[in-house]
């Protein structure tokens, strides 16, 4: 039994583009009209899921794929920092994001930490690995990196090394019993 995963990374959102922490907000248009130019690269698909955030269900729409919303590929909620900017984080709570990369237990803006984002994609990963077949799942470029370490098996700090653009693909198999990391980095022209 082969299971194919092949994660999206949602295109590029305002808040993105300026820097700030995920909030919930729509694609900018030309990210919709890039992700429309992604059906040329996707296989047939036997599932199609999404993160439960408005730019992941948007960059799906975009390519005419019916999805059912999987709340274990939601971004990793940034709760108090979600839509304010890197430099204002880092100038009003410099300990706070200092924890946040260095612990992957850290949660200070009140949200929720790396670990526990990386436990629900791990748990994603356990269960889609006994089915068979081919998933699409539009989500976030934290949950992708975290689902790239689980199947690495490296330190989940490592996760801060990892790029993921916007609208890339990032693709993974399983024989059932492990999976590897078949490709990264993907993307669309544009």
């Amino acid at each position: 039994m082969l299971a194919r995963l092949t994660m999206i990374a949602c295109g590029a959102t305002p808040g993105m583009r300026k820097g700030r922490f995920p909030s919930d907000e729509p694609l900018e248009p030309r990210a919709l009209e890039r992700a429309a130019g992604l059906g040329s690269s996707l296989r047939r698909a036997d599932r199609v899921w999404t993160s439960p955030a408005l730019a992941a269900r948007l960059a799906a729409e975009a390519l005419g794929l019916e999805a059912t919303v999987e709340p274990l590929l939601a971004e990793q909620d940034f709760a108090r920092w979600a839509g304010r900017s890197f430099e204002e984080m880092q100038a009003e709570d410099p300990q706070g994001m200092a924890a946040w990369f260095s612990d992957p237990d850290a949660a200070p803006h009140g949200g929720e930490s790396l670990a526990a984002v990386a436990r629900r994609v791990a748990t994603l990963m356990e269960r889609l690995a006994g089915e068979s077949g081919h998933t699409i799942a539009f989500t976030h470029a934290v949950p992708i990196r975290a689902a790239i370490v689980h199947v690495l098996g490296a330190p989940l700090a490592s996760v801060w090394n990892i790029d993921i653009e916007p609208l890339s693909l990032t693709e993974f198999r399983s024989d059932g019993r492990r999976w590897v990391l078949h490709a990264s980095g993907v993307t669309v022209a544009g």
